[in-house]
This record gives C-alpha cells, structure tokens and sequence, in this order.
C-alpha cells in the first residue's frame, strides 16, 4: 500500500481515529494526574472529544469512498449515522457526570469506556465486509459489557454486567457462525462480492448464514427473541450507562442490520424479509404487552425499547430508500426522546437516594410543573400519540411498509401502538393526577437543560420533520 492510498484511506477513518486516539491519551492523563480533579477533566474532554469526532464526520472528511480494499465505507449513510452517535453520546456522558459524583463513581474509566464504545459504533455503521463488521461490534460489545458491571458494589450492577456478557458471547457466536457460512457459500467477504454471488442466485447455505447473522444483529438491537437481557440490565445497569445503552448502541446496530441487508443480500428480500417481519411483530407484541405490568420505570423503558427497536424493523422490511430514510427519522427522533425521558429518571432522586418506581412519580406535575410537562411530552412522543414528533415518525415508517405492500404488518404496528399508548398514558396520569409525597431534589443542570430541551423538542421538530418526510417520498432522496 502506498503512502498516497493510505492516507487516502486514513482521511476516510477521521472520527474514530480521533475518538480512539483522544481516548488513550485520556487515558494517559487520568493516570498520571489523578485525584477527582482529574476525574472532572477527563470526562469534560470526553464530552468535547465525542462531539468534535460527530462533527468531524461532517466537516471534516469531504469525500466518500472505500478503504483499505473496501473493508471500510464512508458514504452518506454513515456520515449521517457518525453525527448522531458522536451528539448523542456526548449528551448521554454530559447526564452520567452528576449522576457519577453523587453515586461516587466518578472514575477515569468510565468516560474512556463511553468513547471506545462510540468509537466500535462509527466503525460498525462504516463496515464493510464480514471481518470489519465484526471486529467493530466485539469493539463496542466489550466496552458496554463494562459499563452495565460498572458499579462494583452493586449486586445489581454486577448481575446485569454478568447476564449480558454471557448473552452477548452467545450472539457473537451467532454472528461468527453466520458469517462462516456466508463467507464459505458466496466465497467472499466483501459486501460488495457478496451481493455479486447473491445475484447469481441465492443457496441454502447462503440463506442459513443470513438468517445466523441476523440473530446476532438482532441481540445487539434487543429485537425478540432476543430480548431477554435487556430488562435486567437496564434495571441493574446505572441509570446513565442504561439511558447509553438505550440510544446509541441502539441507532448503530440498526444502521448496520439495514446496510447489511440492503446491500450484500438486496438481492435475498423475499428470503429475509420473512425473518425480519417476524422479528418486527415479536418485537412489537412482547414489547408492548411486557410493559403493561412493569413498576419500576427503567424496566418499562427496557420494554418500550423492545416494542420501538420492533417498530423500526417494520421500516427495515420495507426494503426500500423510503424505509430507510424512514428508520433514520424514527431512530433519532425516539434517541430524542429517550435521551429526555432517562433525564427525567436522572431527575428522581431524594435526599436519601436515587428512586426507580412508578409510583414515586405521583403528583410531580403541582410539585414541579417543568418537570411534569416535559415527562408528558416525553411519553406522548415515545408513544406515537398525534401532534408529537413520534408520531410522524411512526406515521413514516408505515408509510414506508404500505408503499412495499406490506399491508398485515402496517395494520399489526397501528394496533400495537395501541397497546403501547396505554403504559405511557399510564405514566402520564401517575404524574399528573396521582398523590404523592415524594419530594425531589433539585437536578444538576445538564439534567434539567436535556430533559426540559428534549420534551421541547418533541414539538418544536415537527417542521423538520414534515420537511424530511416530504423530501425524502417526493423527491426520493437515496441515503445508500
């Protein structure tokens, strides 16, 4: 390789050279420094770092392409995907730093962690081949499995960490499996290879090795069947490593689920379209009943994530550039919203501690009017109820199923927001009708600021939205 195509290929891998880079040298600082001031610092300038490798993607590599013999791609998609996963969590590390001082934890660790996860995040939406592919899941996979055992003392911190390790060396296996026999049927790793054997005509062995790869993909977006972690680790998980797994992570193994099945195996639709519709209805049945029983408010949000995560794939099934433009807006308008939403569970602590139950919610709305309302808007939107961006963004993603003739799946995704809208309400009417004499302390500012803006912005976006949503049917924008 010469020196000219390397540093082609390095200008294409800006952002998580910078992340990766920045992390170990954060690193390198934490130990030397030491002391809590250390700690302060080094998560201030992961805050900083995260957001300049978000912004990188977007100012800073002007082209697009494939490097390193097409094992990575930047294109339009993964610019976009890098933005969102490099904001986001640069917010969800600027919420975790009061929750840490107050509990603590206020470790170097945790911000170095934050930053390589995010770093396997951008990689994983750039993948471009098996291995690439690979290699960034297992990057972010190893950091998270930290962060949900973060708190050493906790029982329920380490019982989550525990649980999802194991679940998730499972779905690596999964992954691998697939992957083996992807590699061993269409005699390639490339994705483009491979969408050049699946044109010759898909084999048996082609279609056991997606289906493999899809339920590994499926554990990391927490898509039933393959959801049985994510309620115990976003109980036992601290509240600012669960309000991270519920967004990012979340955002990135989509995006790659969608490039991997659009691209190397677009010409596979009528073979993984069934797997997809029906992980999309189980998804959307166990998510939604599950949260009708549930009292502690991070376990509801575990079961609101399986049900949405299963409203997302109703857009993945859609096959189409409108179903991903449509998975794109529904993915970050719900991070939107999930991002307020965990601000508001940040905001539930009383002189004694930090509290999880539903019912310490009741009557929030006369104590703390701010608080209550941004909760509603919160839930209306994560619920899909009319007049939110959440519902628009529910609204497009059916469009997308319609417009591909998936007219049963489109009818089963209404109904289940049905059911959905009850747990919400149900949250809802807790904080404004129910009594309660829970009183809250006051939140740090970066809590109050995300949670007060994201509820704003549940109706504030709805002009973007609508413009999004109309460019994208009318014009017929391509993001691939």
């Amino acid at each position: 390789m010469t020196a000219d195509v390397l540093s082609q290929d390095l200008s294409l891998l800006i952002p998580e050279l910078l992340l990766a880079c920045g992390a170990m040298a954060l690193l390198m600082l934490g130990v030397f420094m030491k002391g809590e001031g250390a700690n302060r610092l080094v998560q201030w300038l992961t805050v900083g770092l995260l957001t300049a490798a978000g912004l990188a993607a977007l100012f800073l590599v002007t082209g697009e392409g494939t490097a390193f013999s097409g094992g990575f791609v930047f294109d339009s998609l993964a610019r976009f995907s890098k933005v969102a996963i490099g904001i986001v969590a640069a917010i969800t590390m600027l919420m975790a730093m009061p929750y840490l001082q107050a509990e603590k934890l206020g470790k170097i660790e945790y911000p170095i962690l934050v930053a390589l996860a995010a770093t396997g995040m951008m990689m994983m939406v750039s993948a471009n081949d098996l291995i690439s592919m690979y290699i960034a899941i297992e990057l972010q996979s190893l950091a998270l499995y930290v962060l949900a055992a973060f708190n050493r003392d906790s029982l329920r911190a380490s019982e989550a960490g525990l649980k999802y390790f194991v679940l998730g060396a499972l779905s690596s296996g999964l992954l691998l499996y697939g992957s083996s026999l992807v590699y061993g049927f269409a005699g390639a790793m490339g994705f483009a290879e491979i969408a050049i054997a699946v044109e010759s005509g898909p084999t048996v062995g082609l279609i056991f090795g997606l289906v493999f790869v899809i339920c590994g993909l499926a554990f990391k977006v927490s898509a039933a069947p393959f959801h049985m972690w994510t309620p115990d680790v976003y109980e036992g998980a601290p509240t600012p490593v669960t309000a991270f797994f519920a967004t990012a992570p979340k955002f990135a193994a989509m995006v790659l689920l969608a490039r991997v099945l659009i691209e190397p195996f677009g010409g596979m639709v009528e073979q993984w379209r069934d797997v997809i519709w029906i992980l999309a209805v189980l998804s959307m049945g166990i998510g939604s009943f599950g949260a009708l029983t549930q009292t502690n408010i991070k376990r509801l949000m575990a079961y609101s994530s399986i049900a949405n995560m299963g409203y997302a794939l109703v857009a993945v099934a859609a096959a189409t550039q409108t179903g991903l433009w449509a998975l794109l807006v529904y993915m970050v308008l719900y991070m939107i919203s999930v991002i307020g939403s965990f601000g508001a569970i940040l905001s539930m602590r009383t002189r004694e501690g930090m509290v999880e139950q539903i019912s310490d919610l009741a009557g929030v709305a006369q104590r703390n009017p701010g608080l209550g309302w941004s909760i509603t808007a919160l839930m209306f939107s994560i619920g899909g109820l009319p007049f939110m961006v959440g519902f628009f963004g529910k609204f497009f993603l059916i469009y997308a199923a319609v417009d591909s003739g998936l007219m049963i799946l489109s009818v089963l995704t209404v109904l289940f927001s049905v059911v959905g809208a009850a747990y919400y309400l149900r949250v809802v009417k807790t904080v404004w009708f129910d009594e309660g004499e829970v009183e809250f302390v006051p939140a740090a500012l970066s809590i109050y600021w995300v949670t007060r803006l994201a509820g704003l912005a549940t109706v504030a976006l709805l002009p973007v939205v609508g413009w999004v949503v109309y460019r994208a049917v009318s014009v017929g924008l391509t993001v691939l």
